[in-house]
C-alpha cells in the first residue's frame, strides 16, 4: 500500500460511515489532550480505561471522549470492551500514548469504506533514535517470522494501529484478552480469508512508561502470549 508522506492529511471519509477510534488506556493522562484533539472530525473517540489512578478517565470526559470502564486488566480485554461498546459501521485501534497520531487512520478507513481491504495495520516507522526500544523491534520482528509461517502473510508489524467494520471483527469471535490480542485479530482474518493491508506510520516516543514493551520482562510476556495465538489451530470465519 502506499507509504506516508508529508503531504496533508486527507479529508475524513462521508459523514455515512460512522468511524469509532478505541482508546485502550492506562494512566494516560499526561497523552490523551494530544491524542484526543487529533481525533478526526466526526469521529469518536472511547476511550476504554483499564484501571488508571492518575485521573485518565475525568480527563477523557472533559475533552468528549465516550469513556468505558474496564476492570479486568489486559491490552485485549480494554481493546475489545472497545469493540463491544461501539455501535460504528468502522472501527479503529490507536494507542493512547501519543506515539501514533490518530488522524493517521484516515487513509485506513478510506481503504476499509472503499471495499480496498478488510483490515488495515499500521507499520511503525520511528521518527526519532530510541522511540522503538532495541528489544520491542526484536520482539515485533520474530512475531513477524511466526506470523508469517503460520499464515503466509508478508507482514512487517503487529502494531496497535488498525481499522476493519465492527460486525466483521465481532464475527471473528476473539478471545484473547492480554497481549496476544492483535495477534489473534491477525491470524483469525487470514483464516477467514480476509484481504489485510498494510501502511506506513510514523512512530513517536510515547508519553510515559510501556506497560507491555517497556521491558525485556514485558516484551517476553508478550511474545509468549502471542506464541499461543499462533499455536491455535485454523479457524473459517465469514467476512
Amino acid at each position: 500500500m502506499t507509504a506516508f508522506t508529508s503531504r496533508p492529511f486527507s479529508p475524513p471519509p462521508s459523514p455515512a460511515v460512522r468511524v469509532d477510534v478505541v482508546l485502550p488506556c492506562l494512566d494516560e493522562a499526561g497523552a490523551l489532550p494530544w491524542v484526543l484533539e487529533r481525533i478526526p472530525p466526526g469521529w469518536r473517540a472511547v476511550v476504554v480505561d483499564n484501571g488508571s489512578t492518575d485521573g485518565s478517565p475525568g480527563i477523557a470526559r472533559s475533552l468528549g471522549a465516550t469513556v468505558v470502564a474496564e476492570p479486568r486488566r489486559g491490552f485485549g480485554a480494554a481493546c475489545h470492551a472497545g469493540l463491544l461498546a461501539s455501535d460504528a459501521d468502522i472501527v479503529c485501534f490507536c494507542d493512547c500514548d501519543a506515539s501514533l497520531d490518530p488522524r493517521l487512520l484516515v487513509p485506513f478507513v478510506d481503504d476499509v469504506a472503499a471495499g480496498r481491504s478488510d483490515l488495515v495495520l499500521g507499520r511503525r516507522r520511528p521518527r526519532t533514535r530510541g522511540a522503538w526500544p532495541a528489544h520491542a523491534r526484536a520482539g515485533n520482528l520474530a512475531l513477524a517470522r511466526m506470523l508469517r509461517r503460520r499464515t503466509g502473510l508478508r507482514l512487517h508489524d503487529l502494531g496497535p494501529m488498525r481499522a476493519a467494520r465492527r460486525e466483521a471483527l465481532l464475527a471473528l469471535d476473539l478471545t484473547d484478552r492480554r497481549s496476544g490480542y492483535p495477534l489473534q485479530m491477525v491470524v483469525r482474518a487470514a483464516d477467514a480469508g480476509w484481504r489485510i493491508g498494510e501502511r506506513d506510520v510514523p512512530y513517536l516516543p510515547r508519553t510515559g512508561r510501556s506497560k507491555v514493551t517497556g521491558t525485556w520482562r514485558g516484551t517476553w510476556h508478550a511474545v509468549r502470549d502471542m506464541r499461543r495465538v499462533l499455536a491455535e489451530p485454523p479457524r473459517v470465519t465469514a467476512v
